[in-house]
């Protein structure tokens, strides 16, 4: 099973707070939140949508399982849009190690090793693994070269403060440019191979 990410990030790179300014995304005096709504053209939208429904599984962290639960899961309107109706039918999976259980139906808890479980989950399924947000858990599963193709949904928009997707220290990693567009309102879309990790030139000699 192929894993996948697609996350939506400024262009300075953070990824809290995109769609409003719930609790959760006030954390640590964020206070620039939603910038993400409105971005994007109905081609984009339309992408976005797309990629939900050919996945064949999804994988969480915590945070956004809880979120996409109580919107995706349980709003009747979300319910019936065509990204609710496939993640409703569609397994997903969440790794925690904080969960104690989970009520969303076709939902199965990682618990324990969770890089041996979702390697596990890789090697004995087919088809496209899917992380959507989950700005932790991808950082997680970059480090342990666990992402197959990542796709980056770049807002143009500096925010100066916020989490960011890639931390201030962090694994180098080699990326292949799979493919890449920008949208009329100027949101691009870039897909990205991890590709071991870059070289660096020499030091000068003197």
């Amino acid at each position: 099973m192929k894993l996948t990410t697609m996350t939506q990030v400024t262009v300075d790179g953070v990824v809290q707070g995109n769609g409003g300014a719930s609790d959760e995304d006030r954390r640590n005096g964020f206070v620039r939140g939603g910038w993400a709504l409105g971005a994007g053209d109905a081609e984009t939208m339309g992408l976005i949508t797309s990629t939900y429904q050919r996945a064949d599984a999804f994988l969480f962290g915590r945070r956004t399982y809880e979120l996409f639960a109580g919107y995706w899961g349980t709003v009747p309107e979300m319910r019936a849009h065509p990204i609710g109706v496939t993640l409703n039918e569609t397994p997903k999976y969440v790794a925690s190690t904080t969960l104690t259980e989970v009520r969303w139906e076709n939902t199965t808890l990682l618990t324990g090793d969770l890089a041996a479980a979702i390697a596990d989950l890789k090697a004995t399924s087919e088809g496209e693994l899917q992380v959507h947000g989950s700005g932790t858990l991808v950082r997680w599963l970059l480090a342990r070269d666990l992402v197959d193709e990542m796709t980056l949904i770049v807002v143009p928009v500096i925010l100066g403060q916020g989490t960011r997707l890639f931390p201030d220290n962090g694994p180098d990693i080699a990326l292949d440019l799979v493919e890449s567009s920008v949208d009329s309102k100027g949101v691009t879309i870039q897909v990205h191979r991890p590709n071991g990790r870059p070289s660096y030139p020499a030091d000068p000699v003197e």
